[in-house]
C-alpha cells in the first residue's frame, strides 16, 4: 500500500453507490474511490462480492457481518486487504499487505467516546483513534493525547447525503514522523469506521 500513502499527507475515501441501490434502498457491497488531496484517483477498494445469499445476509446482519475489503492501486493491482470477522460487539478488522499481516483496528469499550485502537502485527496496541461524544464526525489518532492524524467524515450536502446514503471521508497525517505502517492502518480504519458507525441497516 506504499503507493497510496507516499507523498500524500491527505487522502479522500469516497464511497460509491449504484443507481439500483439508491432507488431500491437494498444494500449492495461497499465500493470506494481513493483520491489524493488534489482529487486525483490513487486507488479503489471494494467489499468482496457474493451471490444473493450474501446480499441477503449483508442486509440482515448489517455491521455485524463478516466481510473482506480488497484494496487496489490506480493501476488495478491489489495492494492490501482488510478482514472483518462476524461480531455483535467490539468489531475488528485485520489488515494484510501481500499476504503479510501488518496490524489490525479494534473497537474498544467506551461509554462517552467511540474508541478504536491500532494494533501491530503482534497484537500490541500502538495508537488510539477517538471520536469525542460531541464531535461524532471526527476521529482523532492519538498518542499520549497528542494528535498524530485524523479521519473526518465529510458531508456532500444534506440533500445529497440523504438521497445517496454515500459517505466521504478525509484521512490526514498531521505528524511527519508517523510510520508508514501506521498510515496504512489508518487508511483501512476508514472502512471499519464506515461499517460500524455510519452504515445504515436496510432490513
Amino acid at each position: 500500500m506504499n503507493s497510496l500513502i507516499e507523498n500524500n499527507d491527505r487522502i479522500m475515501i469516497k464511497q460509491t453507490k449504484e443507481w439500483g441501490e439508491i432507488l431500491t434502498g437494498f444494500e449492495t457491497r461497499n465500493r470506494y474511490e481513493l483520491l489524493d488531496g488534489d482529487g486525483n484517483r490513487i486507488g479503489n477498494a471494494a467489499e468482496e462480492g457474493g451471490g444473493i445469499g450474501t446480499a441477503l445476509l449483508r442486509n440482515f446482519l448489517g455491521k455485524c457481518r463478516a466481510c473482506k475489503i480488497h484494496i487496489y492501486d490506480r493501476n488495478g493491482e491489489k495492494v492490501g486487504r482488510g478482514d472483518k470477522p462476524f461480531r455483535f460487539f467490539f468489531h475488528r478488522m485485520d489488515v494484510y499487505e501481500g499476504g503479510r499481516k501488518i496490524g489490525a483496528i479494534q473497537r474498544k469499550f467506551s461509554i462517552l467516546n467511540r474508541d478504536f485502537t491500532l494494533e501491530g502485527p503482534d497484537g500490541r496496541e500502538l495508537l488510539l483513534i477517538r471520536s469525542p461524544l460531541f464531535k461524532i464526525w471526527t476521529f482523532k489518532l492519538l498518542h499520549e493525547d497528542k494528535e498524530m492524524g485524523r479521519i473526518s467524515k465529510k458531508w456532500g450536502g444534506l440533500l445529497k447525503e440523504a438521497f445517496t446514503d454515500a459517505d466521504t471521508f478525509g484521512v490526514e497525517f498531521s505528524h511527519s514522523d508517523l510510520p508508514a505502517e501506521v498510515k496504512k492502518l489508518l487508511v483501512v480504519a476508514v472502512f471499519l469506521i464506515d461499517f460500524v458507525c455510519f452504515e445504515k441497516s436496510k432490513n
